[in-house]
């Protein structure tokens, strides 16, 4: 009979992919030779001591839990402040806001091609108003905000907090702020020169005036969904990181203050013991570049501090339910390797917008793995082991090559505009697909274990409210008509001013531009001319001042 050879078949089935996620090939067996070469002290050392392989700190999670955040940004601003108290009734510890794609491309809700996108996938953040109203209700100097949004959005956090008699230096959190990996996530090229200095100035800013904020996040996590492996994604991800840090140099800034306000947002997938090994290479490989190449010399600007972001694409729209698992695992992965704060995605990733179910599921997700599975009594609980260790040093191999490979064509910002990095990152992607198409490698639900599409669950669907948009637009009508022009022109003169002077840092005017009610189109629009391109990156739009 058929099914009696399918389970007989079955029964002795051996794994067809024997390498690791990222093509890394494996042995069936490792030893005390494969790790023959370590020295303890020099490449490993405790938890909390140089070169930091084991953990940044001493006693890891039983000195405090990783930050559970769940990504949030919905309709409006106050649908998303309804669905930020929702998830802290619920236990997350930190906030992390998306701002829909018009905000990701800096221009204002009410742009000729922004209308079909406002608050579909993440929250539209246009004026210091909508920061107002998005935090109603949140103490600002009591809770970690994430953005994954640029500048602008920063100078409106600043403001909001000023507005709520809050001063920058007690605002804690982090923004993405990376709009290098913007060029391949949007489908917008921000340019490179002007992209670098708002991250140049944010940073600077946050030297001067946030002690407790991180201003620039290198966002690796949205790179390796675009179907590149660990490696690169660790490489590209370095790349950008000291590209700004020589930035940093040029103007004039110390490397123990730039480093220490730099943090990293990582991809999660499902190879564990990979995804494990890559943060232990990341945070040896930082700390070393760090203090031999740049002269670091503080343990703030040698620590390697990242979020960590359970991969979305590797969820998959059929048999939902399953991403769960996967989600789970990936989250495993994350702590083992010593996340400082974490982000799972909710099982319905592939189909929309968490619902509040889905995203109840991701926080618990979270929570058991805290406080049930007893992955935090131990600081790397997996340092030692002869694979995961032969493993780290194979990363690290491959990053240092592949970072060879940027060098050779000039650097990172070479690579990008001769399309060298376009190149690989189409490459990796398509190799993957072919690698699922072909049944390489098994993804169970999507190539392996189908069942038929009548059979699937029928999942419930987040829906952009067109209400709470509206009402949003309504919002953004009011503000332009009862703003105080006079005091509008004069902050949008002054960031001009400060714009042209490239020694100058323009936070200060954008957080005066925000405050007079300029929207992040009118801010990016008038810094934008400075640099001597249109106002509006869709050349439709021309400045009203």
């Amino acid at each position: 009979m058929k099914e009696i050879k399918e389970i007989s078949d079955a029964y002795f089935e051996k794994p067809k992919w024997k390498k690791t996620w990222s093509r890394i090939p494996v042995k069936g067996v490792y030893g005390a030779k494969d790790v023959a070469a370590l020295d303890y002290e020099k490449d490993l050392n405790e938890p909390g001591e140089y070169p930091y392989t084991r953990g940044i700190f001493p006693d890891m999670y039983r000195g405090r839990l990783w930050t559970r955040r769940e990504v949030s940004g919905h309709s409006s601003p106050a649908a998303s402040n309804k669905r930020l108290k929702y998830l802290i009734s619920q236990g997350v510890t930190g906030l992390n806001i998306i701002g829909d794609l018009p905000t990701q491309l800096m221009i204002d809700s009410d742009h000729p091609f922004a209308m079909s996108e406002v608050g579909l996938q993440g929250t539209p953040l246009v004026t210091v108003n909508d920061m107002m109203t998005l935090t109603r209700g949140i103490p600002l100097d009591e809770v970690s905000f994430t953005f994954s949004s640029f500048t602008p959005v920063m100078a409106f956090y600043v403001a909001a907090g000023k507005k709520k008699g809050i001063s920058p230096d007690r605002l804690r959190g982090t923004i993405i702020n990376d709009t290098i990996h913007y060029r391949y996530c949007f489908g917008y090229k921000l340019p490179l020169d002007l992209g670098l200095r708002l991250g140049v100035d944010s940073i600077g800013y946050a030297i001067d005036s946030m002690p407790l904020w991180y201003p620039f996040s290198v966002e690796c996590y949205d790179l390796r969904e675009h179907g590149i492996d660990a490696v690169q994604e660790l490489a590209l991800g370095f790349a950008i990181a000291f590209c700004l840090i020589d930035e940093c140099l040029k103007r004039g800034y110390e490397i123990d203050d730039i480093a220490s306000k730099i943090a990293f947002t990582m991809g999660v997938h499902i190879d564990i013991f990979e995804e494990a090994a890559k943060f232990r290479a990341a945070r040896r490989m930082w700390a070393r570049t760090l203090k031999e190449k740049y002269g670091a010399t503080s343990p703030k600007a040698l620590h390697f501090k990242f979020h960590a972001n359970t991969s979305g694409c590797m969820t998959v729209r059929q048999q939902p339910l399953n991403n769960i698992i996967r989600v789970a695992y990936s989250a495993l992965a994350a702590v083992l390797g010593g996340t400082q704060s974490m982000q799972t995605v909710s099982y319905d990733e592939p189909i929309a917008l968490p619902t509040e179910e889905s995203a109840r599921i991701a926080v618990r997700t979270q929570q058991i793995l805290a406080y049930e599975t007893g992955v935090t009594r131990v600081a790397d609980p997996l340092g030692g082991s002869y694979y995961v260790e032969s493993l780290t040093n194979k990363i690290e191999d491959e990053v240092k090559h592949f970072l060879g490979k940027i060098d050779e064509v000039g650097g990172l910002l070479k690579a990008i505009e001769s399309e060298w990095l376009d190149n690989e990152m189409t490459q990796a992607a398509y190799q993957y697909q072919k690698e699922v198409e072909t049944g390489e490698r098994i993804i169970v639900g999507r190539n392996a274990f189908v069942i038929p599409e009548k059979q699937e669950r029928e999942a419930k669907v987040h829906r952009r409210s067109e209400s709470a948009a509206k009402k949003h637009m309504d919002n953004l009508k009011e503000i332009r008509k009862k703003r105080d022009n006079r005091k509008l022109e004069n902050a949008i003169d002054n960031l001009y001013r400060k714009a042209e002077n490239r020694e100058e840092n323009i936070l200060p005017a954008m957080v005066e531009a925000a405050i007079a009610n300029a929207t992040i189109g009118e801010i990016m629009g008038t810094v934008r001319q400075t640099y001597g391109y249109s106002y509006d990156p869709f050349d439709t739009l021309k400045s009203p001042f």
